[in-house]
Parts: structure tokens; sequence; C-alpha cells
């Protein structure tokens, strides 16, 4: 008795590529072949261009929360003076820093002085949100001690004031140039409060990465904050740094043992949950758009498939006289509608990569093209449109098009096996 071929033999796989590469004048749908290619082609780059710039965004964002503003903020709660004032102030901060640096996963604790103030210079005011921090911590904030772009020497911080790229270019101002600081909240007289008015020189502009921070932030030295702000012997809050951001959660226990009493929490994520949030719903959301559009391309293999059995017919009949089973039939054209959806899947990975890598040329391109201003940093956020390839959204892609790509081409490749001989060779 002879034995039956293993499935996907070698013939099966021959003559899939000889339908496949068969011209329209010899029953082949060549046309149709390379429409579903392109279709799947496009959708699958369409797909892992927006997964990377989808995961690209994120990172970026989260990067320069984390990079240039503290992971969880201390600060105690409101108390009342003898004068009537509500007041939130730390006046054992050195203590309460020691405390908070002892718990474990603590990468660093600065105590800060905040504040917000007019800056003015050559006839332009801006308004400012001015740090108060030591030159030593300041050094460790990756944001401003590494930034994008800067101006100046961060090591003379202690010389003067330093400020966001943003704040500059409003101010026009530069390194070496003195731009005064004015607040409403400054010196105690018997006819009330006096504004304040203080002259720095800019020693260090800095460009953090996000348009809001470089727009309104600035650092003055903390001993020089304390008596700007009248916190002589005390501070606003304490800026602590962990070594694992993503589950800061699990560390609000323990700080909050740490801190005392009084000792208030706000973390990263409090304080830019929402949008997080609402960034994951839009990436889901544009996932299952996206997917639609795989789906969409997919479909074009099952009327490639169905035109090339009934193209097919005749041969199918003689192949199944000379003894092909149905089983045989039906992979020979699940092969053909597979390598479509292959070959059009690892082509679109390979445009989608290209596109990842390559973004900034292409950007620029765009742009030039374009006039400018295609991307406005002032409603984005950050200055250019990132790209991160992610192994995990590649792999989600490509499982998601050859899935689909398999599953639709069952129904037509059954319908060929099921093709009865008799029917197929009766006018022939």
């Amino acid at each position: 008795m002879a034995k039956s071929p293993p499935p996907f033999a070698g013939f099966e796989w021959m003559i899939a590529w000889r339908y496949l590469r068969a011209r329209r004048a010899e029953g082949g749908v060549s046309v149709m072949t390379w429409i579903s290619l392109v279709g799947i082609t496009l959708a699958v780059f369409a797909l892992v261009a927006t997964l990377a710039v989808r995961s690209g965004f994120r990172a970026e964002f989260v990067d320069t929360i984390l990079g240039a503003n503290a992971h969880v903020t201390v600060y105690n709660s409101v108390t009342v003076t003898e004068t009537g004032q509500s007041s939130r102030v730390i006046d054992d901060y050195d203590a309460m820093a020691d405390r908070l640096r002892e718990v474990p996963g603590v990468t660093r604790v600065a105590p800060l002085v905040k504040g917000q103030v007019m800056a003015s210079y050559g006839g332009r005011n801006v308004g400012a949100e001015v740090f108060g921090i030591s030159a030593e911590d300041l050094a460790t904030i990756p944001r401003i001690a590494d930034p994008e772009q800067w101006l100046g020497d961060i090591g003379r911080f202690e010389e003067g004031i330093a400020i966001g790229w943003g704040v500059a270019q409003q101010l026009n101002a530069s390194v070496g140039d003195r731009i005064k600081l004015i607040s409403p909240d400054g010196a105690k007289t018997p006819f009330g409060t006096s504004p304040r008015v203080s002259v720095y020189e800019v020693v260090y502009i800095f460009q953090a990465g996000r348009y809001d921070i470089d727009r309104t932030r600035a650092y003055l030295p903390f001993a020089e904050a304390q008596v700007y702000f009248n916190r002589e012997g005390v501070a606003d809050e304490l800026e602590v740094m962990v070594a694992k951001p993503d589950t800061v959660e699990k560390m609000t226990l323990p700080l909050l043992r740490a801190g005392g009493e009084r000792v208030l929490l706000w973390t990263w994520r409090d304080a830019s949950g929402a949008f997080l949030r609402a960034l994951e719903v839009e990436d889901n959301v544009m996932f299952v758009i996206l997917s639609i559009l795989v789906l969409i391309a997919a479909m074009n293999i099952i009327s490639g498939l169905i035109m090339l059995v009934k193209n097919k017919g005749r041969d199918i009949g003689i192949l199944r006289t000379m003894g092909l089973t149905e089983g045989s039939v039906m992979r020979v054209f699940f092969i053909c509608g597979a390598s479509v959806g292959t070959v059009g899947t690892i082509a679109g990975v390979v445009l989608g990569c290209l596109f990842a890598i390559y973004i900034d040329p292409i950007f620029s391109f765009v742009n030039y093209i374009s006039g400018g201003g295609v991307w406005d940093p002032s409603i984005r956020g950050i200055y250019a449109l990132p790209a991160k390839l992610e192994l995990a959204d590649v792999l989600s892609a490509v499982l998601l098009s050859l899935g689909l790509s398999f599953g639709v081409t069952i129904f037509p490749a059954r319908r060929a096996a099921r093709m009865n001989p008799v029917e197929a060779l009766r006018y022939e």
C-alpha cells in the first residue's frame, strides 16, 4: 500500500508557487495578488509605525517627568501660625531629609524653596516658577544637569541663576545678562508688604525637553532662595528621587512613616496620572482601528483566492482525478493565501522599523516641504516626534497580521478542497 505524502509536501508548495506567479492570461490572478500584498504591507507598516510612535511618545513624556521633577514630593499639612496665617513650611527639613534617605529605594532627598515671580529683562516680562535648591542637588537632576541643549556653566550656579530655554527666549536673555526677579511677597513694612526686587546674573540656560518646563522654570541657590522668599531656616518641601519610579506606590507608606505625622506625599503619578490614562485609552483605540485596517487588507486575500479557485477549477478537477486528496488541495490554496500574508507582513514590519529608526530625517523632510510648523511644542509638550521600537509591539503586529491572513485563507481553501471534480470537468 502506497504511503500517503506528509502535509505541506514539496509538490504542494510547487503547485502553490506556480499558481501565484501565473499570468492572468494563463488563469492566474497576479493583479489581485499584488493588491493583497501591497494592502497587507501598508497596513502592517502603519500599525508598526503607530505603535513605535506611541511607545516613543510615552517614553519621552515619562522621561521628561522623571528627569526634571521629583518622583515624590514631601510636604507638611497646613498649620495656623500665631498670627493666624496658614503655613506648610518644614522647620526640621535636615532631620526629615536624613530620615527619608534611610528608606530603602530612595536615591536622593533635596530640600526645596519654591515661589512664583515675574522675571524682567530689557523691557520684557515673563512669569516664572523659581526653585531654590543646592548646587549639589541640582547637579543630580538628569534633565537639568545633562539637558538636550545648554548654555553657560552649571558649575557657576552659586553665582547667579539658571533659567529654562523658553524663559531665556521670552526675555531675549543669554548667559551673562542680569535679569530682574520681582516677587509680591517681599519685605514687611509698617505700610504693608512691599514687592521684593533682586537682580541675578544668568549663569546657565537649559533645555529639559518639555516645553512647559523650559518656558517657566528657573533655579536659585537654596540659601539665596530662602532669603528672597522669606524662608530663612525653613524649606517648602522635600524632593525625593527613588530607584524604581514605576513602582513608587510601594514606597508611599515607608516614606510617610519616615516623614512624620504632618507629612503628605504627592507622587509623579498623582501629577501626571490623568494624562497617562488618557494616553493609554488613546493607544488602545488606535490599536483597534489599525487592527481593523489590517483585517480589511487581509480580506483582499479572500477575493484573490476565490478568483484563483474559480480560474483553476479545471486544474483542481484534474488533480483530484490524479489522486490529490481534499487536504492537499486545501493546503495548496492555503499556502497561496498565507504566502501573500507572510510576505506582506515581513515587508510591512521592515518598512515600519525603518520609519521608526529614521523618523528624525523623515520628519525634518516633511517639515521642510510643508514650510515648517508641523509640530507645535506648545501643544504636544515635547519638541520632536519620537519613536521607540518595542519587541512586544512588533510581535503583536506580526501575530495580528499573520493570524488574520491565515484565518481568512481557510474559507476559500476549504471551498477549493470540496469542489466536485466531476462538476469541475463536466464542461471542459
